[in-house]
């Protein structure tokens, strides 16, 4: 959630970000004309109540005046009550309607983001390893699956409904090794594990931003209090929502690994086959909540860590700087990494690492002590996918598929695989 005062403040500084999104200004005359409707509001109630106070003060003095005098400085204070109460009732609901409106409103952009109004206008920042060059027809990951028999996508619909899917055997070996791999490599580089619930409640998913976001790609319980996660981002963040961290507590650095779901699966008719679009996924996941300083620099190391798992799986990938309207809801600044699948004859998003700045904690109410006694200022906020699973899987099978129709193990999972090293 923007600061208020941010957009009193810098209105244009709103109206240029929002433009750069491609999405309408007219919300920052909104806010700007419910702010100072609040502002007036809260101006009128101090002044009754200092009034009050005043008529109190009077009270106290009265001792021994006629009665008259002391009925009209009753009669005064009780007015003065009534409009106090009423006003508080208006300022609570223009601060309500405040926050409902700021609730949809996109963090800001990153100076150095590139202008575009889609992915097309993403830019190239750097890339990693030639794509094989294959003897014969490369074929997508299903079909190698399914020769193999490690993917059953029939029995996934079967057992729930299109966009789930089984992986049996080898695959579902191959699949817990990226696990344990992502995992470890996580760990042995700083980030804490963190094994949290996949149920989250609304004040969850609102702190995150996602509420907003894939307020209709969620899946929930009945009653709406509870919602299946659609990122582990979500819980790993929220574990220091409402708390004031010393300054010395920070960095925090957390990796996750959770099943996410997400009821909307891409575009009508896009990826309809395959492991890249599923109602339910796995991921590995980096969150940091830092000191505002130290957030571009972590920004950094995230992606750096996401793309030392793909150089240790010896996989192609190149690194996207995300265009102004391409960049999500909370996010100032994202990088994508894209990993080469030879099946599809194309580069595909495996990781999104983006830097939120102190949106998402603003809503949490994370912040942190610069110094001691000094007043709490918001942490930033940063997050990872060191890797999606289900995409790395992908990924392998494509890019180390054989003639035959085997699949060669990567060296560096082959350990977590029992020394197995090619699955035929």
């Amino acid at each position: 959630m923007l600061d208020r005062r941010l957009i009193r403040e810098q209105p244009d500084r709103v109206r240029r970000s929002l433009a750069r999104r491609q999405l309408p200004v007219s919300v920052v005359d909104d806010l700007l004309a419910l702010d100072a409707d609040w502002r007036t509001a809260i101006t009128a109630i101090d002044a009754a109540k200092a009034e009050r106070n005043q008529i109190s003060a009077e009270f106290a003095k009265a001792k021994g005046q006629p009665p008259e005098a002391l009925a009209r400085l009753r009669e005064r204070s009780n007015e003065l009550g009534e409009r106090i109460a009423t006003q508080e009732r208006s300022a609570e609901a223009l601060d309500q309607r405040l926050n409902e409106l700021l609730a949809h409103v996109p963090n800001i952009l990153a100076d150095d983001v590139p202008d575009g109004a889609d992915s097309s206008a993403n830019q190239l920042v750097r890339s990693s390893g030639d794509p094989p060059a294959f003897s014969f027809t490369a074929k997508p990951h299903w079909e190698i699956g399914e020769r193999l028999g490690i993917l059953d996508f029939e029995r996934g619909v079967r057992i729930a409904r299109s966009r789930f899917t089984v992986i049996k055997g080898e695959g579902a070996r191959l699949n817990r090794a990226l696990i344990n791999f992502f995992l470890e490599r996580n760990t042995t580089a700083g980030f804490m594990e963190i094994a949290p619930p996949l149920l989250v409640n609304r004040e969850t998913v609102e702190a995150t931003g996602h509420l907003s976001k894939f307020s209709d790609a969620m899946f929930s319980l009945d009653d709406g209090s509870l919602f299946l996660s659609p990122t582990s981002e979500v819980q790993l963040v929220n574990l220091h929502r409402g708390e004031i961290l010393e300054n010395d507590e920070l960095p925090k650095r957390y990796t996750a690994y959770t099943a996410n779901f997400r009821q909307e699966a891409g575009a009508a008719g896009k990826d309809t086959r395959g492991l890249i679009r599923q109602h339910q996924f796995e991921k590995v996941e980096l969150v940091a909540l830092a000191q505002p300083q130290e957030s571009a620099a972590l920004h950094e190391l995230i992606v750096r860590q996401a793309e030392s798992l793909l150089q240790a799986l010896e996989l192609p990938y190149r690194v996207m700087l995300l265009s102004s309207g391409d960049t999500g809801f909370a996010s100032q600044k994202t990088y994508d990494l894209e990993v080469w699948l030879p099946g599809q004859n194309a580069y595909r998003e495996i990781s999104s690492c983006s830097n939120t700045g102190d949106f998402q904690a603003r809503r949490a109410g994370i912040r942190f002590r610069p110094a001691p006694k000094a007043k709490p200022e918001f942490v930033h906020t940063l997050n990872g996918s060191a890797l999606a699973v289900g995409r790395t899987l992908v990924a392998v099978l494509e890019n180390y598929q054989e003639e035959d129709g085997s699949v060669r193990i990567p060296r560096i999972l082959q350990p977590y695989m029992g020394g197995t090293e090619r699955i035929g």
